[in-house]
């Protein structure tokens, strides 16, 4: 009589069921999974790098600030000429005028640090009668700048000076300046700052863009130059009423910045 099949243990069974049913479980869940992922892709834009990298669309803005103050500073050059026979003779009326000047510099409280002395030249003289060159004396010339502090004393300043050079004085040039020019330049490039970023906001709005990071800045300013002022009489000096009338006005600092953004899409 042939042998029946041994049974298979009911446990066998039941493990490879929970094993199908645990895989089956793992795979609906896997594939629910991906036709999430695969729905979230779909759904959402890929983000565009708004960074400054070369392939990223750049905005390339310009602003210009102003910004203004009363200067506290005055500078005067003034020249002093002397002539005589000789040039030794010469010199030496020179230096005592000069002297003079400084002294009378230091009496209305102008430091000798403020003091420079920027150009000195002696040359010969000469005239021509019938077309003949004819020595007839030399020439000294030295120039002397000045840093004049107080506004309020410049002029009284200034008009020690001429007293106590007379004739051989000139003032070649008056100019102001700021003491710290740091500070009004600074108001100014914010300003540049300020108007680079609106116009950088409105041209990105109108392109339909929005702005990404700063990816350059520069300040594009040249150097100041102020033309030398000459001082006007007026209230707003405290001055002698005899000094020379000194009115610092105002003066206006001004300065462009170029800005480069990178540009993102919305």
């Amino acid at each position: 009589m042939a042998e029946e099949p041994a049974a298979v243990p009911r446990r066998s069974r039941v493990s490879g069921k929970v094993v199908l049913a645990t895989l089956g479980a793992l795979l609906v869940v896997g594939a629910g999974l991906g036709l999430a992922l695969s729905d979230a892709g779909a759904s959402t834009p890929a983000v565009v790098a708004s960074g400054c990298g070369s392939t990223n669309p750049r905005l390339t803005v310009q602003g210009t600030g102003q910004a203004s103050g009363t200067p506290d500073v005055l500078t005067a050059v003034f020249g002093f000429s002397t002539t005589n026979g000789s040039s030794a003779s010469a010199l030496a009326a020179n230096n005592a005028k000069v002297n003079q000047a400084l002294a009378a510099l230091a009496t209305n409280g102008v430091d000798r640090h403020d003091v420079q002395t920027t150009g000195l030249s002696l040359s010969a003289q000469y005239a021509y009668p019938k077309g003949v060159p004819t020595l007839i004396g030399y020439l000294v010339s030295n120039t002397v700048a000045a840093t004049l502090r107080d506004t309020n004393t410049a002029g009284a300043a200034i008009d020690a000076v001429v007293n106590a050079s007379g004739d051989a004085v000139q003032i070649n040039s008056l100019t102001f300046s700021f003491g710290d020019p740091a500070k009004v330049a600074d108001a100014a490039r914010a300003d540049a700052v300020h108007q680079a970023v609106a116009h950088a906001s409105a041209m990105a709005v109108a392109a339909g863009r929005k702005l990404g990071p700063v990816c350059a800045l520069t300040d594009d300013t040249q150097p100041s130059q102020f033309p030398p002022n000459l001082g006007v009489a007026g209230a707003g000096t405290s001055a002698p009423s005899s000094a020379v009338p000194v009115e610092p006005g105002t003066q206006v600092e001004t300065d462009q910045v170029t800005m480069v953004y990178a540009l993102a899409q919305r």
